[in-house]
């Protein structure tokens, strides 16, 4: 393992070192501007750039980015022809030779002192790749609902970069802040993980002998979706690639991540024998098959009860939400996780992605 060291230093060898800020974006007219704003406006003493993987978008925000850059010698455009989340990540990598990547989304807002409390961070502990809290705050009354599920252990289970904790290892973090030694050391993203790439990448930095840190000093407010459905395709996806890593990765199966898929299956079982109950007039086979999902109802509506009293409390609009957003989340990424990807598309996802 990397020796984890305490001690701040200027930098990682005296002076401040190079950053690149990556991102890859897809139609983000809307954000961009602000986002990359935030990321010029860092008080970061040493040198910085940002570059932007554009994808194939259809409004303006490949127009946006080129204006940008334009303008400002600091800020480079390449393309992503894909519009695949880690095929834009390398692009814009590869177009760097700096000594730190920070990874920013194209709708992450950060904070002035973002780059160099990650850079700080990565010097006082020794870490390969160092990452805060993903803080979901809602502007209206469904998203401050979605935003305060997913900082919820009843929601997310309880990954430090979603409700919180001490600084220390962790399997994963929110983004990342990368020494460029251990993005070549891992070969990068695996193009191929169109999902999860930032959980499987983490995996291996941790399997090559390198520690990824959170640290909650580091925070990205993220905007969650504003819709169910978007809501149920977002945890839908989480669910399928999530399985796609067990596959892949069987050691990383845990209890938390069969939670979700256990009650989905639960429930169904449950109401399919409800179901042939009621045909057969059996009520005994109605009241075993309701068991189950009037069970997870119950543990719904009380765990939507406790998120909702928990400092700051939710406005009651925000509040009468949960109990449908929980159960959103859950059974879009428990039945994702369920349903894993088919072959066909595994495939099409391998031979999309570069060769070695």
């Amino acid at each position: 393992m990397v020796e984890v060291r305490v001690g701040k230093n200027v930098g990682m060898s005296g002076a401040w070192p190079s950053v690149s800020v990556v991102m890859t974006v897809l139609n983000e007219e809307r954000h961009l501007r602000d986002a990359i704003d935030r990321l010029l406006d860092q008080d970061y003493p040493g040198p910085l750039d940002v570059v932007v993987a554009v994808g194939p978008s259809t409004d303006k925000t490949h127009a946006v980015a080129a204006a940008i850059a334009a303008a400002n010698t600091h800020v480079r455009v390449v393309d992503n022809p894909s519009g695949r989340t880690p095929s834009g990540l390398n692009a814009a990598i590869a177009a760097t030779d700096s000594e730190i990547v920070v990874r920013i989304d194209g709708h992450a807002m950060v904070g002035p002192e973002y780059v160099r409390t990650a850079v700080e961070t990565l010097q006082e502990t020794g870490a390969d790749n160092v990452g805060g809290i993903m803080a979901a705050e809602g502007t209206n009354a469904f998203e401050d609902a979605v935003a305060r599920a997913m900082t919820s252990r009843f929601g997310v289970g309880g990954a430090s970069f979603h409700v919180g904790g001490e600084p220390g290892p962790a399997p994963t973090v929110y983004l990342g802040s990368f020494r460029r030694s251990a993005l070549d050391r891992v070969g990068g993203y695996d193009e191929s993980m169109v999902r999860a790439q930032d959980w499987e990448m983490n995996l291996r930095i941790r399997e090559s002998g390198g520690v990824v840190w959170f640290t909650p000093d580091l925070r990205v407010t993220y905007r969650p979706r504003h819709t169910l459905g978007a809501l149920a395709r977002q945890y839908h996806d989480y669910g399928r690639w999530r399985r796609e890593v067990v596959r892949r990765h069987p050691q990383t199966l845990s209890a938390r991540y069969l939670a979700a898929p256990v009650a989905v299956a639960g429930v169904a079982a449950g109401t399919a024998l409800a179901l042939v109950g009621a045909v057969t007039r059996r009520p005994a086979l109605v009241g075993l098959g309701l068991a189950a999902p009037a069970g997870y109802a119950l543990l719904d509506l009380a765990g939507s009860a406790l998120t909702a009293r928990t400092a700051p409390r939710l406005s009651v609009r925000s509040a009468v939400r949960l109990p449908i957003v929980y159960a959103t989340m859950h059974g879009s990424w428990g039945a994702g996780f369920l349903r894993g990807l088919p072959r066909s598309e595994r495939r099409a996802a391998a031979a999309s992605a570069p060769g070695d």
